[in-house]
């Protein structure tokens, strides 16, 4: 059974950095896509960005191009979202997400796998 486990989340003020992480496991993800996304409170969650696994192809959502950095350590089978310059509009529960084909997609409905979350909170 896949597992996520994200870790990292906190609260950080304006113009700061924070870097979370996703703990996957339950088999090998050579193949899939992987996926960050967002939900602020009375929001719906939304797509942040995304990468493939094998070929590290990587895509952003447009309000934080330039300003996260997704990454994967294939060793510990870990994703990584590097945030800075952050802004309160970025406050939100953040999500970890996989589906086995390694295509980024950008809706919910098209992963498989959710992590259960970390807050992520930033002061103005």
């Amino acid at each position: 059974q896949v597992q996520l486990v994200e870790s990292g989340g906190g609260l950080v003020q304006a113009g700061g950095s924070l870097r979370l992480s996703c703990a996957a496991s339950g088999r090998a993800f050579w193949n899939y896509a992987m996926a960050w996304f967002r939900q602020a409170p009375g929001k719906e969650r939304e797509f942040v960005t995304g990468i493939t696994w094998n070929a590290g192809r990587t895509y952003y959502t447009d309000s934080v191009k330039g300003r996260f950095t997704i990454s994967k350590d294939n060793a510990e089978n870990t994703v990584y979202l590097q945030m800075n310059s952050l802004k309160p509009e970025d406050t939100a529960v953040y999500y970890c997400a996989a589906r086995p084909w390694a295509v980024i997609a950008r809706n919910i409905g098209d992963y498989n796998y959710w992590g259960q979350g970390t807050q992520v909170t930033v002061s103005s």
